[in-house]
């Protein structure tokens, strides 16, 4: 952690607003503070079933940022938070359509106090549609895509983890919204609501299958085509150990170099393309992989033209050389995690620090952001402001 480097971040000097919610609202303010911005979270002053009442140093989706508690519900922590969205460039919010409306807190409230605000909306459905106001989690999000049902074995479709909608169709997406929004703000002297639904983000991470269907060269079914463990060449292996590596050998070129390492003379073999194959390929594959370890086909592989891989647990990954020299894990207040991404040559990014508790920052964060100790004071006296779990 280098706080140094975080003062000179690409994002220094844009101030964020975090109404706290879960999952891709926090991993995209988690990448803003990472970036350089002043990000300031605002926790519920009571437990709220976000997680646990006070955050324990684990919670990562919380790291980089101040915590305050404000009372949403009363008269003058909703006027705080207004002072406080004034003064700021984002404002996150995470609700179900309609909740901030209901608060005081919505886009013509805030706007109306900062016109150059821009207001990033989190949901999963997006903020109109038949589905808008339905609960959902990331596997809802992305089944309704069409990517779920190409994911996974041909029996079922398998949760990729949360990664796809929540982080990738939902932070990420955010975070270049809220971001284009700033941009586009500076030069028109005027906000604009970002309406980012992971629905939208995860099919749009899935352009690419799209155009193979559209070009007549998807097959529904799963594990039929060349990126989901159709194609023999695509797909992971078991090895002697149990563990298992990962071969993404696609290009002609990388083909021949993959046949070469497994002692295979293509004149006896069908062609790389020629679908029909694929199964009976694999199964020669499959028996070549189990008769070395992992560690043994990464002495043979690793470092290659092959595209190869080995299938590491979250565990070996920390370990990994290629991590380790890059340092793509960092250990933060004894926790090991993923470090700030992107790579910037002159303004790094960096971890302001682990995650606070939940409104361990209210005093101190209120007064950075312009507050005097006397209002603090008076506020937290009428428990509009400060942790009352």
């Amino acid at each position: 952690m280098n706080t140094d480097k975080q003062s000179h971040g690409p994002l220094a000097g844009i101030k964020v607003i975090e109404l706290a919610g879960i999952g891709p609202a926090p991993l995209c303010c988690t990448l803003l503070s990472d970036m350089g911005a002043d990000v300031l979270r605002i926790d519920r002053n009571v437990p709220s079933g976000l997680g646990s009442p006070r955050t324990p140093r684990t919670d990562l989706l919380r790291r980089g940022r101040p915590s305050v508690s404000i009372d949403m519900k009363h008269p003058s922590g909703i006027a705080t938070l207004l002072r406080l969205v004034a003064q700021a460039d984002v404002v996150i919010d995470p609700f179900r359509p309609g909740v901030t409306e209901r608060l005081g807190l919505g886009p013509e409230d805030c706007m109306a106090r900062n016109p150059k605000l821009v207001y990033g909306r989190m949901t999963g459905w997006g903020q109109d549609g038949t589905l808008s106001q339905a609960a959902g989690h990331d596997l809802n999000y992305l089944a309704l895509t069409g990517v779920l049902h190409a994911i996974g074995p041909k029996e079922l479709p398998v949760p990729p983890l949360n990664v796809v909608a929540d982080m990738g169709g939902g932070a990420m997406f955010l975070a270049v919204g809220v971001l284009a929004g700033v941009i586009e703000a500076q030069r028109s002297g005027q906000g604009q609501v970002v309406d980012t639904a992971m629905t939208e983000g995860s099919a749009f991470l899935g352009t690419g299958a799209f155009g193979s269907l559209a070009a007549g060269d998807w097959v529904h079914e799963r594990t039929s085509n060349i990126l989901d463990g159709g194609a023999h060449f695509y797909r992971c292996y078991k090895t002697s150990d149990g563990k298992f590596v990962s071969i993404a050998s696609i290009e002609a070129k990388f083909y021949a170099i993959l046949l070469e390492k497994l002692s295979l003379d293509p004149a006896d073999l069908p062609a790389q393309m020629d679908r029909p194959t694929w199964p009976d390929m694999a199964l020669k594959f499959e028996a070549l992989f189990a008769g070395k370890s992992r560690d043994e086909w990464c002495a043979i592989m690793e470092g290659t033209d092959i595209c190869f891989a080995p299938v590491l647990t979250f565990d070996e990954a920390f370990e990994h050389p290629h991590n380790r020299d890059r340092g793509s894990f960092v250990e933060v207040d004894g926790v090991r995690q993923p470090g700030p991404a992107p790579r910037f040559s002159r303004t790094p990014s960096a971890i302001k620090s682990p995650p606070p508790e939940m409104g361990a920052d209210t005093a101190a964060g209120l007064a950075a952001w312009g507050l005097g100790a006397d209002e603090i004071a008076a506020l937290m006296e009428e428990k509009a402001v400060g942790w009352q779990g």
